[in-house]
């Protein structure tokens, strides 16, 4: 059968990709259809065709599956977010465990390889503590707030997001009504004219602090100090409170959200939070895992998988604000972090030192490019190799520096399965044997899963 553009077809969804949307096939040939969970009998229009493969809208649902259930969010379907909230919430850590699974044996090349099940949540909800909301305008002329549609920079409005904090809505209600009052346009990115491109608001669970950054294509809001004192009228439960509130400078064309300049309007330029025992400073430009519950969990495996004893030099390649490098210092002889990104090693010494900690020493640059040069220059070893890359894995010249300094073991902490079986794949092909394997779902309604693997040296001495 040709398959033609805007022509509808009847399907049975059979798969998922790591984004989230159905796969179904029409006399072989794939079509990905967005909000479909395996299972269901639809109906799709053909949207964009390629030689093998194309995409889909999903028209209507003839035939849900089992496995489908109502969206708990409005726009659930609109918002490019949480792909997988019309399917049940057990049906989601299967997906995750498979894919994980799957990407070992087709992209690693490792079968027998026992995958146990994803570590979910109790409650799946509210889970966030980090939301950046674009702000924009609709074709009426009035201010929205919410999150872009997939694919594109259209905006849904949503200002209560139900994986994010309860405390978000309150705090966008009072700044839109602040902009509305006092005439202040918001951005578009068009025509680089008006002034709020973004909020964004970060919460610590545990002290209950929080972080209001108001994202401006200019130097200064309006009547800031009015702001101010609307934004600490807000009552909030669980005894929170707003403990910082900012102005962040973007003036660049850009869809990078944050500029590089932050001005304070009250309070500190940081909020606190832990994770487990450990107290971490966290700035608008920090990077820190959205999901605290489940990040402890996560960090905890790491840990365990590490084996530490006491007299161990641990090598956090990646390591950010110094998120594991500190859980791992509590428990090692000397721990090493390497980080790209200056701000957030600067975050890193200073969390250490609120932490008390002085056996954890960070370096600023590639990987790829310090680990490599204190090996070659400096003879330094490691008993054990943390890593957690970006989504696109490893270095090669990296991983051949690991192997070189043959630790007895690698824990590999993944936020994307197929990049991680490719990295294990060289590991195994280089000495190395995968021990254990678990998921931790760490955006839980969305294709993502966090993946900690531990590796151990099989190479004879």
């Amino acid at each position: 059968m040709e398959i033609k553009k805007n022509n509808d077809y009847e399907l049975l969804i059979e798969d998922l990709t790591m984004s989230g949307e159905g796969v179904g096939r029409i006399d072989g040939y794939a079509l990905f259809v967005k909000d479909t969970i395996p299972g269901d009998r639809v109906i799709a229009k053909a949207t964009k065709l390629n030689k093998n493969y194309g995409y889909g809208r999903l028209m209507s649902v003839i035939e849900p599956s089992k496995d489908r259930v109502e969206a708990k969010c409005p726009v659930a379907k609109a918002c490019g977010g949480c792909t997988l909230m019309a399917m049940s919430y057990e049906r989601q850590l299967e997906f995750k465990r498979h894919l994980i699974e799957n990407n070992l044996i087709r992209i690693g090349g490792l079968s027998g390889i026992e995958v146990p099940p994803v570590i979910g949540m109790d409650n799946p909800y509210r889970y966030r503590n980090k939301a950046q909301f674009p702000v924009g305008t609709d074709k009426d002329g009035n201010i929205v707030m919410g999150f872009y549609a997939g694919r594109t920079h259209s905006i849904i409005p949503n200002e209560d997001c139900l994986i994010g904090s309860d405390i978000n809505a309150g705090i966008l209600a009072e700044i839109k009504a602040f902009m509305i009052m006092n005439h202040i346009k918001s951005y578009d990115e068009n025509s680089h004219s008006g002034l709020v491109r973004h909020i964004l608001i970060r919460t610590g669970f545990t002290t209950g602090q929080i972080m209001v950054c108001v994202v401006i294509n200019g130097s200064n809001i309006p009547k800031e100090d009015e702001l101010v004192k609307k934004l600490l009228a807000l009552s909030f439960s669980n005894e929170r409170k707003i403990a910082s509130i900012m102005v962040n400078i973007n003036r660049e064309k850009t869809n990078v959200i944050l500029g590089k300049k932050c001005r304070v309007l009250y309070g500190t330029p940081y909020i606190e939070d832990y994770i487990g025992e450990v107290k971490y400073r966290i700035q608008p430009l920090s990077f820190y895992q959205v999901n605290p519950v489940q990040t402890e969990k996560l960090y905890n495996i790491a840990l365990d998988y590490a084996g530490l004893t006491g007299n161990e030099t641990v090598w956090d390649l990646y390591c950010g604000i110094g998120t594991i490098s500190l859980f791992l210092a509590k428990k090692a002889k000397k721990v090493y972090g390497v980080e790209i990104v200056p701000e957030a090693i600067e975050d890193a010494v200073t969390n250490a030192k609120l932490n008390g900690i002085d056996n954890a020493e960070f370096y600023v640059g590639k990987a790829e490019e310090i680990l490599p040069e204190k090996y070659d220059k400096e003879n330094v070893h490691a008993d054990v190799i943390v890593v957690d890359p970006p989504r696109k894995g490893c270095d090669e010249a990296l991983l051949g520096t690991m192997v070189k300094m043959a630790p007895e073991r690698i824990v590999y902490v993944s936020c994307d399965s197929a990049t991680l079986a490719r990295d294990l794949k060289f590991l195994v092909g280089n000495g190395y044997e995968v021990k254990k394997v678990q998921g931790v779902d760490q955006f839980c309604h969305s294709g993502h899963v966090e993946t900690v693997v531990l590796m151990v040296n099989t190479k004879e001495e």
